[in-house]
């Protein structure tokens, strides 16, 4: 890892961390899931792991730690790991796709913190349905965020690319030159 590829994920931990403390008077409307899913996809699955842990650590520091963090870390390291893989494997993944991927991830993140409550002694499915709406929000948004910071990200990841000396040339979404 070179210091240009930590420089872009501290960059984009910082975006994602901003925007979710930005956003946190809306319930579970926040970019964090999808910068996860979009770093993770176009920087490998080590890289989506690394913002899963930078982000929910550094935005709980001023949002508020508790046993929630541990498995807020635990289902964003997982978004970001299987996005990583998709890109890895599936270079050529359509936005739609990864759009899919980040609504049913919003659910997945829901199912996984409503998890905290069975870990601490509470019913599963009390708090899960009563969280459902909020899930449903976190989706749409992935939805909203993936299409709209997807070329915009693009234009870092295309800098990336040219800075690394990297000739393929490659859509913003899609291709295996960005993982180093």
């Amino acid at each position: 890892m070179n210091i240009y590829k930590i420089t872009l994920l501290a960059m984009l931990a910082s975006l994602a961390v901003a925007g979710r403390i930005a956003l946190s008077h809306l319930p579970n409307v926040q970019p964090v899931t999808a910068i996860i899913i979009l770093t993770g996809f176009w920087m490998g699955p080590a890289a989506g792991l690394i913002m899963a842990f930078l982000t929910t650590v550094v935005s709980n520091m001023l949002l508020g730690m508790g046993y929630w963090t541990i498995w807020q870390v635990v289902a964003w390291s997982i978004i970001g790991l299987f996005a990583g893989l998709i890109g890895k494997y599936k270079p050529e993944f359509p936005v739609w796709g990864l759009t899919i991927y980040g609504f049913l991830s919003g659910i997945f993140f829901g199912v996984v913190i409503s998890l905290t409550m069975r870990s601490i002694g509470q019913p599963f499915w009390a708090y899960y349905l009563a969280g459902l709406p909020y899930d449903l929000n976190h989706a749409i948004s992935n939805v909203i965020f993936i299409l709209i910071l997807s070329p915009v990200l693009g234009t870092l990841f295309r800098r990336y690319k040219q800075r690394n000396g990297l000739t393929e040339e490659t859509a913003y979404v899609g291709t295996t030159n960005y993982r180093s």
